[in-house]
Order: C-alpha cells, then sequence, then structure tokens
C-alpha cells in the first residue's frame, strides 16, 4: 500500500511540474502532436517490440530518442501481467502500477489497463479521458491510442 501512495505522489508531483513547465513557457510555443502523429509513433513502437523488446523499451525511455519522444507525444508501455510501467516519460515512474492513477477522480488507470487487457494482440483500442492542454487550466479533450503486443501493452495519447 505504501509503494501505491508513493506512486501517486510522484504522479501528482509529475503534472504540476509539468504544469509549472509549460505556464513558464518552457514546453509551450509548439503545436501538439495530431491523432496521424500519435498513431504513427504507436505505429513504430508496437514495431520496435515486435523486433526486440529489450531493445524498444531502452530506446522509449531515452529522453533524446524524438521517434517515440515528440513534443507532447510519448511512448509508455506497462505489463499486462502486474500493470507495472516499463516505460514512461518520467522515468520515476517506471514500476508504479498503471491501475492505481486516477485523474479528476476518475480511475483512468485502471480504465486504460481494462480497454487493452483483453484486446487481441496488434489491435489498437482507444480511451477517451479529459486533461488540460499546455497553459490551460480547463480540461480539454484528449485520447490515448493503445496497443498490446506479447506481456506489453504501449499507448501514446494526443490532445482532440
Amino acid at each position: 500500500m505504501k509503494k501505491n501512495a508513493c506512486a501517486l505522489v510522484v504522479l501528482a508531483f509529475a503534472l504540476l511540474v509539468a504544469a509549472v513547465l509549460w505556464s513558464d513557457g518552457l514546453l509551450a510555443g509548439e503545436p501538439l502532436g495530431t491523432a496521424e502523429q500519435a498513431r504513427a509513433m504507436l505505429d513504430r513502437a508496437v514495431t520496435a517490440l515486435k523486433a526486440d523488446q529489450a531493445k524498444a523499451l531502452a530506446a522509449f525511455n531515452d529522453a533524446h530518442n524524438k521517434d517515440f519522444r515528440d513534443r507532447d507525444l510519448f511512448v509508455y508501455c506497462f505489463n499486462t501481467g502486474d500493470g507495472k510501467f516499463t516505460a514512461y516519460e518520467m522515468s520515476a515512474l517506471i514500476g508504479a502500477d498503471i491501475r492505481q492513477f486516477k485523474l479528476y477522480n476518475e480511475p483512468m488507470g485502471q480504465r486504460s489497463y481494462d480497454v487493452v487487457h483483453d484486446a487481441p494482440e496488434g489491435t489498437v483500442v482507444s480511451i477517451d479521458y479529459r486533461m488540460p492542454k499546455p497553459q490551460e487550466t480547463k480540461p480539454s479533450a484528449k485520447q490515448a491510442l493503445e496497443a498490446r503486443v506479447g506481456d506489453q501493452a504501449c499507448g501514446v495519447s494526443y490532445f482532440k
């Protein structure tokens, strides 16, 4: 239980840091990623996972790898067995259980886990949710695209 509480504190801190950076203009100014760009990134991630899972996860976690990190788009992955992140933009969340994450009191992490866990391998599923865009406080429509490859579920999300 203590690990889950720590993971939620880390997530809250990460969201706070992102909001501060966006409000200071450090992450603002560039256009947001599109649905097409998010899908193309997810397709690249699936191809990479099928070729070499360990190498792919290392690439997804590499902050300098522009194939899997572009503006507000990034690949995240979690193990479909235990729900723990294996790739995320912020390394502090690696090992945290996605099923424990809530966004505006909505069990977003559990929804994300459930929708892809039972999907046929390679099928792209989507989850709609709301989150503020950079430099905004009002939540906006966002969609996560996810696919399962072996024991990994990976996704990329974008603002609609």
